[in-house]
């Protein structure tokens, strides 16, 4: 099993990479394999809603989004972390999350049905919570199973340093790691046992226009 954690920030090795190191590190330990996905520094566009998802599967742009969809069907799991920005998810991530959800929802591939997911953020001082519900609705209109630790997932500190000294922050972690690798463990031993996925209808999409 695998647990693919998505780095949202700038920072190759800032505090966002020392929270999702932490939930790494306690995967582990579980025996679950993990791979940080960094998305790096370059440009990432917003959504165009061009439909170029719905046909292919992928995105109309060439970036670290289809990159992260070429790989996101054969894991087992998924952490995505976000430092704050203005009590926000940072510009980065949002777009990120926005197309390579979007292009899997239009194109039907259910890459991320029922597998576990979780939010990571990281702040200096404040805006966690407001980041935290806002990552968390991607995997609920996704059918993903939201993980929990024993708090919400947020650590503090304006160095990598300063997160290391974030104890209840880094125990936090550990917690959502044990926590994601016993749902993936049962999950494994439910299909073992033969227990079906839930049955699926037909999707119903209405608006308020009438």
């Amino acid at each position: 099993m695998k647990v693919l954690l998505v780095n949202g920030s700038p920072h190759e090795k800032g505090c966002t990479y020392t929270a999702l190191e932490e939930v790494a590190k306690t995967l582990n330990a579980e025996g679950i394999e993990t791979e940080i996905f960094q998305i790096g520094t370059k440009p990432l566009a917003g959504c165009i809603d061009c439909g170029y998802c719905r046909k292919t599967g992928r995105c109309v742009f060439h970036d670290r989004v289809n990159d992260f969809l070429e790989i996101a069907g054969d894991v087992d799991g998924f952490v995505f972390g976000s430092p704050v920005h203005y009590a926000a998810a940072g510009g980065a991530i949002t777009s990120f999350m926005d197309r390579a959800f979007f292009a899997d929802l239009c194109s039907g591939k259910g890459s991320f049905y029922l597998k576990p997911a979780a939010a990571v953020v990281s702040a200096r001082r404040a805006g966690t919570t407001a980041t935290f519900d806002q990552l968390n609705k991607y995997f609920t209109l996704m059918e993903m199973p939201v993980i929990s630790s024993k708090y919400w997932n947020m650590v503090h500190g304006f160095t990598p340093e300063d997160v290391k000294k974030d104890l209840e922050g880094l125990q936090i972690m550990r917690t959502l790691g044990r926590n994601m690798a016993w749902f993936l463990k049962c999950k494994e031993a439910g299909i073992k046992a033969g227990i079906p996925f839930p049955k699926r209808e037909e999707n119903i999409s209405t608006n308020f226009i009438r």
